[in-house]
C-alpha cells in the first residue's frame, strides 16, 4: 500500500482556526491515495487486468505518500504533543503489521508509510533548529543517497530502515529512512519558509471545501477505507458474476 492518512492540527494563532489549505492538500493526497489502493486491491485482491506500478498510476501512488509526508512535516512542526502522533502513528503501524502478516507473510507490512512518519515524528526534535536551507541540502544528500543505497543487496534485511535488504526482503508498502527522510526534511524546510507565525497563507476559507473536510480526518479515514474498498469491490465482483 503505497499512500497513508495522518492527521494533525496545524492552527493559525491569529485567530482565524485551522490553516485550511494543509487540510486540502491532505484530502487531495488522501484522493489520490484511495484511488491507487484501488488499482491494488482489484489487481492484487481480485485479479483485474489492471497496472498500478507503472505509468501515470505509479506517479499518482508516489505522489499521494510525497504530500502526505510533506504535511506531516509541516504539521510536526505545528503540534504542541509530538509524542503523542508518534505513539499513534506506530500504534496503527503495528496493529497493520500484525493484520498484514495474519493474512498473508509475504503480503505483510514490514516498514510502511505509518512506520515511516512515527519514527520521523520521534526524530523531529533532533533537527528541528536546523536551518530551512540546510535541511533542504540535507534532504537532498539523503534522497540521493538512498537511491543508491537501494541498489545494494547486503545479503541480510537487518538495515531495512535503512533501504538495506537482502534478496529475501518483502514488504508490500516500504518507506526506509532513505531517501524518504529527505522528503521529510523538505517538509520541515518549507514549514519554516512558509509558516513561521502558523498563519495561512490564503486569506480567504471555502465554506463547503470535502478536500479540507476529510483532509480533517485522514487518519480514520486510512484506518477504514481499505476494508470498505475490499468490502465494495467484493459485492461488485459476487454480483456481477
Amino acid at each position: 500500500m503505497k499512500g497513508a492518512a495522518y492527521n494533525s492540527t496545524p492552527v493559525d494563532r491569529k485567530g482565524t482556526g485551522r490553516i485550511w489549505e494543509i487540510d486540502f492538500f491532505r484530502g487531495i493526497a488522501l484522493v489520490l491515495m484511495v484511488f491507487f489502493h484501488l488499482l491494488y486491491d482489484l489487481k492484487e485482491f481480485y485479479g483485474y487486468p489492471v497496472s498500478y506500478n507503472s505509468g501515470i498510476f505509479y506517479y499518482i501512488g508516489k505522489a499521494s505518500g510525497i504530500l502526505f509526508i510533506i504535511i506531516s512535516a509541516i504539521s510536526t512542526g505545528f503540534s504542541r504533543n509530538n509524542r503523542v502522533r508518534a505513539g499513534k502513528f506506530l500504534t496503527a503501524a503495528l496493529l497493520i503489521t500484525v493484520a498484514t502478516h495474519i493474512y498473508d507473510p509475504g503480503f505483510g507490512i514490514k516498514y510502511g508509510i505509518l512506520h515511516f512518519l512515527g519514527t520521523c515524528v520521534l526524530l523531529y526534535p533532533l533537527f528541528r533548529n536546523i536551518g530551512q536551507y540546510s535541511l533542504a541540502l540535507l534532504g537532498t544528500v539523503i534522497i540521493i543517497s538512498g537511491q543508491y543505497l537501494g541498489r545494494l543487496d547486503i545479503g541480510h534485511s537487518y538495515l531495512f530502515l535503512f533501504n538495506l535488504t537482502g534478496p529475501g526482503w518483502t514488504s508490500a508498502d516500504y518507506y526506509p529512512l532513505f531517501p524518504w527522510l529527505g522528503v521529510f526534511f523538505y517538509g520541515m524546510a518549507i514549514e519554516k519558509i512558509l509558516y513561521p507565525g502558523r498563519v495561512s497563507l490564503i486569506r480567504f476559507k471555502p465554506q463547503r471545501d470535502f478536500l479540507s473536510f476529510i483532509g480533517r480526518h485522514t487518519f480514520l479515514v486510512y484506518l477504514l477505507h481499505q476494508p470498505v474498498l475490499l468490502l465494495v469491490i467484493g459485492l461488485y465482483a459476487v454480483l456481477t458474476k
